[in-house]
């Protein structure tokens, strides 16, 4: 009997846990992990929410940034924590992407970590050199098919989102097309600018600047309707070309075993912050459309964009040791 009633005792202390943690929550101090350095997408999105949910919560939630191998050894690190809310990570595609293309990671993007939310989409874009005579994606397609070894393609890196969106290309049409990685999107974009690899797959905010002052011509969206900051751009569908939507996501998420009670409070939060205009003028300028959905819709979305970017990158023969 006495067994039986420890039994009983450990079961209501295990089912209370949740409870008791999320009650008054936060009370102290949270901290958004971001597995890059301070300045990019990731980390500007990162420091918006953070800002909103402190003004809404009444509690700071600072942005710590910890760089590594793409975001896994933060992803890592954040997986091991005590998983009471008080560390959140904003994540980018690479987080979904990396267990595929890394010989080894520290975490699983499924069993480690809950989701929160997406907070907002930013799609890939094809520019070109203006001197490519290609106006649009069909007639890229020929060009490259009619000069076999001639093209090559810019993107911000192995394993990017625009890397793998210009791999798909690659592999949908069979072309003979080369990916010339940079260290990041700034200086591929520069090098499409100068004519030295004359298209690059990037994601918007890395070459929306130079799409509107005329440096580069953009051909194609890879989303499902037209970007705010340049309409006049088809997608890929409305060129005949479907299946090749390519977004780069930004979402937070939470080690797994933080109490339901805490996701449910932190995505019903980060959504109010994302509705306001100030946010949402916020994303539109830096080329990210706001999602901000339910954490079963992003967990759903994490392992959709898993399995097609996996496939992607073993039908590529993709790798980073």
């Amino acid at each position: 009997m006495p067994v039986l009633h420890g039994i009983l005792a450990a079961v209501l202390l295990l089912t209370g846990v949740a409870p008791s943690l999320a009650q008054g929550y936060p009370n102290r101090p949270v901290r958004v992990v971001v597995g890059f350095p301070p300045g990019g997408p990731t980390d500007v999105i990162a420091r918006l929410v953070a800002q909103k949910l402190s003004d809404s919560l009444g509690q700071q939630f600072f942005v710590e940034n910890i760089g590594g191998a793409g975001g896994n050894t933060a992803a890592g690190q954040v997986a091991r924590v005590t998983p009471d809310g008080y560390t959140i990570m904003a994540i980018s595609t690479g987080f979904l992407v990396n267990p595929n293309l890394y010989a080894k990671v520290p975490y699983d993007p499924i069993r480690d970590f809950s989701a929160v939310t997406l907070v907002a989409v930013s799609p890939n874009v094809v520019v070109v050199n203006p001197s490519v005579s290609a106006k649009t994606l069909p007639e890229l397609v020929q060009l490259i098919r009619d000069n076999p070894g001639k093209y090559s393609y810019a993107g911000p890196g192995v394993g990017s989102t625009p890397h793998l969106g210009g791999e798909l290309f690659r592999l949908t049409y069979k072309l003979d097309l080369v990916h010339v990685p940079f260290t990041g999107a700034a200086p591929a974009v520069q090098s499409t600018i100068g004519g030295h690899t004359p298209i690059a797959f990037t994601a918007l905010p890395s070459s929306l600047s130079a799409i509107q002052s005329g440096q580069v011509r953009a051909i194609g969206i890879a989303a499902t309707e037209r970007a705010e900051g340049i309409p006049d751009v088809p997608t890929f569908a409305e060129q005949g070309m479907n299946d090749q939507d390519a977004d780069t996501l930004t979402g937070i998420v939470a080690p797994a075993g933080t109490p339901k009670e805490i996701v449910e409070l932190l995505s019903r939060e980060i959504a109010k912050g994302v509705a306001r205009p100030d946010v949402r003028e916020r994303l539109a300028m830096l080329g990210f459309k706001p999602v901000a959905n339910t954490p079963d819709e992003f967990a759903a979305r994490i392992k959709l964009e898993m399995e097609k970017w996996g496939k992607v990158v073993r039908d590529a023969n993709l790798k980073i040791e």
